[in-house]
């Protein structure tokens, strides 16, 4: 057993000690005129940011010398493609109206100008990590009730505004001249001159605060704060009400208390997925900056403790296949997350999106959970079964089950998961909207402060609420509780999903592709939410 869980830690410790290594990067000071790292990323449609190409896919002016970056597992997974941008802004240097290239589009590409103007397409490029939105065009409908006269427009000068402080860059935004545009509207060729204004301004700001430049949400922590008293308040006057009726009735049940729960090995394995999910989230809320640099290491280093929570507990329950509950662990959360996986990731091929992950990041993929995820899951499991862990109950069992009486409906499975997942959801529906429209939007989420006192405030909320309706549940004589408790914690990740689906198809009127490749975001982020509430 000792030999085991040495195993177990020194693989830990080394894979979280790996996952904090990163490529090099540069110090992020400069001389003046010396060259900045500027790429171009992605476009696509604004309303739709889950829909985004290759910026080259449309026909700019390429650079001499086409270099791709060299990207992080996480930015490939994000569905980052940069590459090198036909712009140059060295630092310090101003520039005006200098020619990028001089280009005579085909019928062809006015054509495909035109269609991604019409859908409002966005450009996004990265200066000294620093990401920078811009349109490539706009719509002209002033005047016009027919769509087929609607006029069509191609920037072609954009204006680089940065501040910098000292040696450092603290921002860059870019604006489009609206009085330097070629009409793409007909279906000729169009002779284009591309251009670029650079200017530079002096600024106070700190660099370690230069990703907040995004109004925070202080607002919500307040208004979180009121909406969770009242709560409080409302479930305190619930309970004053209840202390009116029988307080011995799960008395007459210790007997039939800690009574094994049906489909142990399931409840097992869920426990196990939960309770790796659970610890990585804690993880990644205190380490936000660095998340694209650890969540490989940390997902394989933690994937070891669901082996270890899930058959330590299947054991405890005189579970005797231990193996066969080691690989439902295994496969109860990825299993589903890879088949959607498959089929989003054809999808996204289908329609040439940057979602669409490369064949040799998925062989990479795949490695990874077979030669490290796997093993660790085994070794965890290993540690768990001779863990010699034993199920104390307080009292025994008795031999057969006590019958459940009839209980009203308000007291049945459905009705008190919605009792349980309503409240932990009030306290962090404010700052669900925020964590969205960074998700599904173009904003930058930096109140990390903010999101990691939520997250304390949902698990103390989850956790009070399933410790109450389960006193309820055995004070009315029902002694199924493993289940229920379980199903009410976990609640709350249906909220989240039914607020997902809302969020996202309120914002627009979307293209079935677009729906299907953000489905995968929203099944994600709401089984994650589900599986670190349901171990409360």
């Amino acid at each position: 057993m000792e030999r085991a869980m040495a195993i177990l830690v020194v693989a830990v410790l080394i894979l979280l000690c790996g996952s904090q290594v990163r490529s090099d990067a540069s110090s992020h000071r400069y001389k003046a005129g010396e060259a900045v790292p500027l790429y171009a990323n992605k476009v696509g449609p604004f309303h739709n940011p889950s829909e985004t190409y290759r910026y080259f896919d449309l026909p700019f002016c390429v650079p001499a010398h086409l270099k791709e970056k060299k990207e992080a597992l996480g930015e490939v997974l994000n569905g980052d493609r940069l590459v090198s941008a036909p712009y140059k802004l060295d630092f310090l240097r101003e520039k005006d109206s200098e020619v990028v290239c001089k280009k005579k589009l085909k019928k062809e590409e006015v054509a495909q100008f035109r269609a991604a103007v019409a859908k409002d397409y966005y450009f996004q490029m990265y200066y000294d990590d620093l990401p920078i939105w811009g349109f490539i065009g706009k719509v002209d409908k002033e005047g016009k009730a027919d769509p087929s006269e609607y006029k069509y427009f191609l920037y072609k000068h954009i204006q680089f505004d940065i501040r910098y402080n000292k040696d450092r860059v603290i921002e860059i935004n870019a604006r489009t001249d609206p009085h330097s545009m070629v009409d793409v509207t007909d279906d000729k060729d169009v002779d284009v001159e591309f251009m670029y204004t650079v200017k530079w301004t002096e600024t106070d700001a700190p660099f370690e605060k230069r990703m907040e430049n995004t109004p925070l949400n202080w607002v919500s922590a307040t208004i979180l704060m009121r909406v969770l008293k009242n709560d409080f308040i409302k479930y305190a006057h619930d309970e004053e009400s209840a202390d009116d009726q029988e307080e011995t009735g799960w008395k007459y049940i210790h007997g039939d208390v800690f009574r094994y729960p049906k489909y142990k090995s399931l409840f097992a394995a869920a426990l196990g997925s939960g309770t790796q999910l659970f610890t990585l989230g804690c993880i990644l809320s205190i380490q936000p900056r660095s998340t694209f640099h650890c969540t490989g290491g940390h997902l394989c280093s933690y994937i070891c403790i669901a082996g270890y929570t899930a058959t330590s507990f299947y054991c405890q329950l005189e579970g005797t296949n231990w193996v066969r509950n080691l690989l439902l662990t295994g496969c109860l959360f990825c299993a589903p997350l890879f088949l959607t996986f498959c089929f989003l990731n054809t999808v996204a091929i289908i329609y040439s999106a940057t979602a669409a992950l490369p064949f040799g990041t998925i062989v990479v993929i795949v490695l990874i959970w077979t030669l490290v995820t796997s093993p660790l899951l085994v070794l965890g499991g290993i540690a768990g079964k001779n863990s010699k862990a034993e199920f104390q109950a307080p009292c025994r069992t008795t031999k057969y089950p006590r019958e459940i009486p009839a209980l009203p409906w308000y007291r049945s499975t459905i009705p008190q998961m919605a009792m349980a997942g309503f409240l932990p959801f009030s306290a962090i529906y404010i700052e669900l909207y925020y964590i969205f429209a960074s998700v599904w939007g173009h904003r930058i989420y930096t109140i990390y402060s903010i999101l990691f006192i939520v997250f304390i405030i949902l698990l103390i909320v989850t956790a009070f609420i399933t410790v109450a309706l389960t006193y309820f549940q055995l004070a009315a004589e029902d002694h199924e509780w493993w289940w229920r408790s379980f199903l009410c914690g976990g609640s709350t990740g249906l909220f989240i999903y039914g607020y997902c689906l809302y969020y996202y198809y309120a914002r627009s009127d979307m293209s079935g592709s677009c729906k299907l490749r953000s489905s995968l975001g929203i099944w994600l982020a709401s089984a994650m939410a589900s599986s670190s509430c349901l171990e409360l």
